[in-house]
């Protein structure tokens, strides 16, 4: 979606208008909830955050000012911060001593660190013999959560083509890890 049309929908919402809530809800909610969830690493923890962002975008829309940076930058900031909070919260909860000794850990034994260490530079290694544009394609969609959309906004290319990009990347990353 367009930085225009998000900041106009933003400035709708400041006015208490519902149906430009709901549009700005449909076209920007998987992207905060990839937020939510890339912080939370907990399914119905990264919803009820989503859920309490709209509300906050919903009782804060007018202090949005559009100033040069995309509005999805505002409302990620919004869902970033309250993933947070919900983490530091998760983290002050007290604990009774007792349930800790019944409780494995949840650390990564030597062998699962070291196999996946080994994984993620066998997936860089081949990352790096993408275009480096493409890569940074790639990157973008799989691991920072964004939309096809976005990725042609920011290349200034045509839909199409930066789906045929990532495509044609992720074939090749595939022969290159199948090596």
């Amino acid at each position: 979606m367009a930085t225009n049309e998000l900041s106009d929908l933003i400035a709708r919402v400041a006015l208490k208008d519902r149906a430009a809530f709901r549009l700005l809800y449909d076209r920007t909610n998987a992207k905060l909830f990839s937020v939510a969830l890339r912080i939370l690493r907990d399914r119905a923890a990264a919803e009820d955050s989503v859920q309490e962002v709209y509300v906050k975008i919903w009782n804060n829309a007018e202090k949005y000012t559009v100033s040069g940076y995309s509005p999805i930058t505002w409302l990620a900031a919004i869902a970033r911060y309250d993933a947070i909070d919900r983490l530091r919260s998760r983290k002050n909860q007290a604990v009774d001593l007792d349930e800790i000794a019944e409780v494995a850990s949840d650390a990564a034994d030597p062998e699962a660190v070291s196999v996946e260490t080994s994984e993620m530079r066998r997936v860089n290694s081949c990352l790096n013999e993408l275009k480096p544009d493409h890569a940074q394609a790639v990157r973008s969609a799989y691991v920072d959560g964004f939309s096809y959309q976005e990725l042609a906004d920011r290349y200034k290319m045509p839909l199409n083509t930066v789906r045929t990009w990532l495509r044609r990347s992720l074939q090749s990353l595939k022969a290159c890890l199948e090596r």
